[in-house]
């Protein structure tokens, strides 16, 4: 079924700029969301925007004349992320650092459309490195490493390789898959977690941070009470 849905740009204060896109109702994870026509931003140049692909979600960091773009969704996602960085008064010509959360297809699945547009390197935790298909395999990046005042957080469990990106200038934490907010704060889903008893280590660790804002790779961001909901959600056995 064809309907109407919003491209949202989320940026990390919580304020929200839309778009209207063409798009299916539901998409399965190899689905592309449809092209953007046009699209609107708000919150400035300076600080975190949501791209939201319907049931996953890129994030964009653009500062002064250089930009990062966390995660590429599915298979087809390279034009909607482009209409963001346009919206956002930036290009593909201005992302030099592309870093995926891990190797999964709903999060990785935008790369070949992304690679030809850009003159940037690609990151990804070393575990899931040789599971992404690139033309160029990503740099791999371990827990401490630091990408364009990105703080690199190794939270294995949902992938073995799997990474999160803490902002420490904001407090943002971009999660991936290590945490969701579809029904409330929650860590990795069971149901496509590798290790889900490791994902719950990484859930705690994440707790220790001076988080603001949650942006998560499924699920709106959770921009008040991040840092309670996420000690929280840790204590929970």
């Amino acid at each position: 079924m064809i309907t109407r849905r919003r491209l949202l740009f989320t940026a990390g204060s919580g304020v929200l700029g839309v778009a209207l896109l063409g798009s299916c109702s539901e998409k399965p994870e190899n689905a592309a969301p449809a092209p953007s026509s046009s699209s609107s931003s708000s919150g400035g140049t300076g600080g975190w925007q949501r791209v939201n692909l319907s049931f996953v979600s890129a994030y964009l960091l653009i500062r002064g004349n250089e930009a990062a773009v966390v995660d590429l969704g599915t298979a087809g996602s390279a034009d909607a992320i482009g209409s963001a960085l346009t919206a956002a008064g930036s290009g593909w010509g201005e992302v030099k650092h592309v870093i995926l959360t891990h190797n999964h297809g709903d999060h990785a699945g935008g790369l070949a459309g992304v690679e030809p547009q850009v003159n940037a390197v690609f990151y990804a935790g070393v575990a899931d490195v040789a599971g992404i298909k690139a033309a160029k395999s990503p740099v791999g990046l371990k827990d401490g490493d630091e990408v364009f005042g990105l703080q690199i957080i190794g939270t294995p469990g949902h992938t073995a390789g799997h990474i999160s990106v803490f902002d420490p200038s904001t407090g943002t934490l971009v999660a991936g898959d290590a945490l969701r907010t579809t029904d409330g704060l929650a860590g990795a889903d069971p149901q496509y977690t590798a290790d889900p008893g490791q994902a719950a280590l990484s859930v705690r660790k994440l707790s220790a941070l001076p988080v603001t804002t949650i942006l998560p790779g499924h699920g709106d961001p959770l921009t008040t009470g991040a840092a309670e909901a996420l000690k929280k959600l840790a204590a929970t056995p």
